[in-house]
C-alpha cells in the first residue's frame, strides 16, 4: 500500500491534471487522497509545498516509466536509451497522460508564480542536462554547447507534441513519429564536423 504522502501526491497530480493548479483546493485534495486536510498541512505546510512536492513527484514518476527496463533484457545502446527516454513520454498510458498534463498545468501556472517558476526552471534544467548527456553518449565529439542546444530543442518539442497529443490535435503515433524525426535531425546536426 502506498504511503500517505504518496497517496496525497498521486491525488494532487490527478487533480492538477484535470483542473489545473488554480483549481487545486486543499479540501478537494484531501477528499481525493482519502485523508484529512490537517494531514496534508502536516506533510506539506502550505499550498506552495504541495505544488513543489507534486512537481518532484511528477519528475520522479516520469523517470521511473522512461527508464524502466526488464532486468533480464540486453542493455540498451546509447541511441536506443535516448529514444526510449524521449518516446516513452509519448505513450498512451494513464500515468503518462496524467504526468504530462500536470506538467503542462504547472508550467502554465509558473508564468504567474515566481517560486513555482524557479522550481520548474530547475527541473527543466535537470531534464535538459540528462538528455544532453545521452546525446553526448551517442555523439561524443559534439561540443557541450551543441549538446545543450540540441537537448533544449528536443525537450521543448516533446513538451509541445505532448500538449498537442493530449488536447487531441494529433495522434500519439504521429507525435512519436515526429519525435523520432527530430531525434534523427538532431543527431545528424551533432555529427557534422
Amino acid at each position: 500500500m502506498a504511503s500517505r504522502t504518496t497517496q496525497i501526491l498521486e491525488a494532487a497530480a490527478r487533480l492538477i491534471a484535470r483542473r489545473g493548479v488554480r483549481g487545486l483546493r486543499v479540501e478537494e485534495l484531501a477528499a481525493e487522497a482519502g485523508v484529512s486536510t490537517g494531514l496534508i498541512y502536516y506533510h506539506f505546510k502550505d499550498r506552495t509545498g504541495i505544488l513543489r512536492h507534486t512537481l518532484e513527484f511528477i519528475n520522479d514518476r516520469a523517470e521511473r516509466y522512461t527508464k524502466a527496463r526488464d532486468p533480464e533484457a540486453e542493455p540498451l545502446g546509447p541511441r536506443e536509451e535516448l529514444e526510449q527516454v524521449l518516446l516513452l513520454e509519448l505513450q498512451d498510458a494513464e500515468e503518462v497522460r496524467e504526468n504530462s498534463s500536470a506538467w503542462g498545468e504547472l508550467r502554465a501556472s509558473a508564468v504567474f508564480d515566481e517560486l513555482l517558476r524557479e522550481d520548474l526552471a530547475r527541473a527543466t534544467l535537470v531534464w535538459v542536462q540528462e538528455v544532453a548527456a545521452l546525446l553526448g553518449q551517442v555523439t561524443p565529439l559534439a561540443s557541450a554547447s551543441a549538446l545543450a542546444a540540441s537537448a533544449e530543442r528536443l525537450t521543448a518539442l516533446l513538451e509541445g507534441l505532448s500538449m498537442r497529443w493530449l488536447s487531441g490535435g494529433i495522434r500519439v503515433e504521429h507525435a512519436r513519429s515526429l519525435m523520432q524525426g527530430a531525434i534523427e535531425a538532431e543527431l545528424a546536426l551533432l555529427s557534422r564536423p
